[in-house]
């Protein structure tokens, strides 16, 4: 499989990906159970916090998640990711080194973009699967749409400041494979309420 199919099969499981700031570990497993009830299975666990690699171990245990590392910013970052279970890796912007390192680890590798010479910077590195980062403050839609017009062979999942009333939208887009959310997770943790906004978010399709 090529590193663009591997990154299509990431990128389309779900039409969200929950970005997870997680800080307790004994939260975890609940929380990516909760997520994996709703249909949502592609989870993003930011490095923001102390104990993010075991958050990643343990979410890793539950049966169906599919646990990836975001706010990647080195290599170092990333083998430590690699360790704890990491399936994906997710960083806020691109750097050689930082592709170099994916490559080497065979790991499906989700660089941040936010305007025409990222996207190219990446293009010359192999990549053409990207995060618009943050999407709503870069322009939002009109900007997507502006920079998906130049390069019609990109993908991109949108991440920062997009809600449960704008990811429609966002999804509808041809060159928007999924969205990265903080919504589905925010406020204090309930199972209950976690699984409804998954399974809401979930239903979610590009027309």
């Amino acid at each position: 499989m090529t590193d663009t199919a591997k990154l299509d099969a990431v990128m389309t499981r779900c039409p969200v990906i929950p970005v997870l700031v997680v800080n307790d570990v004994a939260q975890a497993r609940p929380l990516a159970e909760a997520l994996v009830a709703g249909g949502l299975s592609t989870l993003e666990v930011t490095l923001r916090t102390p104990c993010a690699l075991e958050v990643i171990e343990e979410m890793s245990k539950v049966d169906g998640a599919f646990v990836g590392a975001g706010t990647v910013l080195n290599p170092k970052d990333l083998e430590r990711s690699v360790k704890a279970g990491s399936r994906f890796i997710v960083s806020p912007g691109l750097t050689a080194p930082l592709a170099d390192a994916a490559r080497d680890h065979d790991v499906p590798f989700l660089p941040g973009v936010a305007n025409a010479g990222d996207i190219m910077r990446g293009l010359d590195l192999g990549l053409t699967r990207f995060k618009f980062f943050p999407a709503v403050t870069n322009g939002g839609i009109p900007a997507l749409k502006s920079l998906a017009s130049v390069f019609g062979n990109v993908r991109f999942c949108p991440t920062g400041g997009i809600t449960e009333a704008s990811a429609p939208e966002w999804l509808s887009l041809p060159s928007v494979s999924c969205v990265g959310g903080s919504w589905i997770t925010a406020g204090e943790f309930d199972a209950k309420t976690v699984t409804q906004r998954a399974t809401a978010a979930a239903l979610l399709r590009q027309s």
